[in-house]
């Protein structure tokens, strides 16, 4: 059974994010540490904010996260808020996990009365254009081309 629900509701996770987030962005962030994203996501702890993340549980074992931050691109800050650092487990990608998560942070920002959510990716573009996202721009960040992308929230 998957579940998907604040990180603030489990906290001892936060090391295992935090080092999936090192492992899975450590190249484009490659100035931050592990120390930084643990403090990072500390400061995520809370329920019905901005900053927030969330976690997937499969039978109570963490298998994903995604958050909700205020921003992601340090030349972007007029787009605000977005929607960041979705992973899941490799042995558990395909099964809809993803999904769940995008569709989680898309909630929150809805509870929160956000019009427009925001995201970059490097290479899963056609993953967020199947779940309703418009690219903006593509362009070169930290010597990696993404894609920007957002989403219209409706209520």
């Amino acid at each position: 059974m998957l579940e998907i629900t604040y990180l603030a509701d489990h906290p001892h996770l936060v090391p295992t994010l935090a080092h999936w987030h090192h492992e899975q962005w450590g190249r484009i962030n490659s100035h931050k540490t592990l120390a930084d994203r643990l403090a990072r996501l500390q400061g995520h702890l809370q329920r019905r904010a901005i900053p927030t993340t969330f976690v997937a549980l499969a039978n109570g074992e963490p298998v994903g996260c995604a958050s909700l931050v205020l921003h992601d691109l340090p030349d972007r800050v007029d787009l605000t808020p977005w929607l960041a650092s979705v992973y899941v487990l490799p042995q558990r990608r395909h099964q809809g996990i993803g999904r769940a998560l995008v569709r989680r942070v898309e909630d929150e920002a809805r509870a929160l009365g956000v019009p427009t959510l925001y995201l970059y990716t490097p290479d899963r573009q056609q993953f967020y254009a199947h779940l309703g996202w418009s690219v903006v721009e593509e362009r070169v960040y930290r010597g990696e081309v993404i894609t920007l992308m957002e989403l219209k929230i409706k209520d």
